[in-house]
């Protein structure tokens, strides 16, 4: 037994010095990836992580088999990686909420709240200026407006593309806002990033990483939507995406996730706003319109996602619903926009 004691006290000792070694490491990593935020380069080297793997396996001699080095080395590199992230965005611990600047002296999160709203799908010149007017009279920052809508039918209308976020973007300039537009491919992220201050990440794409990582090089904030079917995890998993491509400026948004109910398109998952904003310094925002796929509920909506601590609310707004060219049944119209605002003013 004094044997076993003996041996016991060597670990203890030498786990000590494996934690010393470990800090040690995680202390050069903060050090690369400041430097790496500095030059624009990405967070992770899966080359170099694989050669340095290789010539472990080469040294090891056991007892611990190559499988459990690789498991071992492969949560430190991830660890390694998180601790690189842009500015600590995904670390909340002792720091405080992030201030997503989006242009135009627009900002999200930081303490302050916003309103983005606008359009499901730009549908021509006057509809987005009428709409713009109204609402910046309204007290939006930002317009929202699709320009490419990747819809469930083939047949249904998809946007006017390039043409939309011309017309977006003279909008949001001629009445002093910011705009955003999501881009749903590789192949339109420099665009929407050229006429909008955030290129929006739509749910569908959530999981598309290669995009993601395209967004995050595009030099605009990135607005990132929870998938219907994702988690918490998931949806950072995504954002770290975009934060290790080199762009710190993420903004979540939680817009409601598939559940077997019907009353409503998607389930507004309320919970997750706390949750985010405790574990990320990102801010987090919710949109009320495709969380619920109705507009009659929207303002009870976007008063329990302020309250749960939001930075701000998205919703679909059209002159005209009835006529609308997608997602008639979920956009209020200017007057209805302003009773829902009037709703939650005590949490602006």
């Amino acid at each position: 037994m004094d044997e076993i004691l003996r041996l016991r006290g060597e670990i203890d000792s030498l786990n000590v010095e494996i934690l010393s070694c470990l800090s040690k490491r995680a202390a050069l990593a903060e050090s690369i990836g400041r430097e790496k935020e500095r030059l624009g380069l990405g967070v992770r080297d899966p080359e170099r992580e694989e050669r340095q793997t290789a010539a472990l396996l080469a040294g090891n001699r056991g007892p611990f088999s190559d499988d459990a080095i690789r498991k071992i080395f492969s949560v430190i590199y991830a660890e390694s990686g998180r601790l690189q992230t842009p500015s600590g965005a995904l670390s909340a611990a002792g720091r405080g909420a992030l201030s997503v600047d989006c242009g135009r002296g627009v900002f999200v999160g930081g303490g302050s709240r916003i309103l983005i709203a606008g359009p499901c799908s730009v549908e021509g010149e006057a509809q987005i200026m009428g709409i713009a007017e109204r609402l910046s009279g309204s007290g939006v920052r930002m317009l929202r407006g699709g320009a490419f809508k990747p819809r469930t039918s083939p047949y249904s209308f998809q946007g006017l593309g390039k043409r939309a976020l011309e017309l977006l973007s003279r909008a949001a300039a001629a009445f002093g806002m910011a705009c955003v537009s999501e881009a749903t491919s590789e192949e339109n992220v420099d665009m929407v990033a050229e006429y909008c201050d955030v290129v929006q990440i739509g749910a569908r794409s959530m999981y598309n990483y290669p995009l993601l990582e395209r967004a995050g090089r595009a030099g605009r904030p990135v607005l990132l939507k929870r998938h219907f079917s994702a988690t918490i995890r998931e949806l950072l998993l995504a954002a770290e995406y975009v934060l290790n491509a080199g762009n710190p400026n993420v903004i979540l948004c939680e817009r409601g996730i598939r559940t077997f109910e019907t009353a409503t398109r998607n389930t507004l998952d309320v919970s997750s706003i706390p949750i985010l904003k405790l574990e990320t310094r990102l801010p987090v925002i919710a949109d009320v319109s495709h969380s619920a796929g109705r507009k009659d509920i929207a303002a009870p909506l976007a008063a329990a996602a302020l309250a749960a601590g939001g930075d701000g609310i998205m919703v679909e707004v059209h002159p005209d619903p009835e006529s609308a060219l997608s997602d008639s049944r979920q956009q209020l119209t200017p007057s209805e926009f302003d009773a829902m605002v009037s709703a939650v003013r005590a949490f602006l």
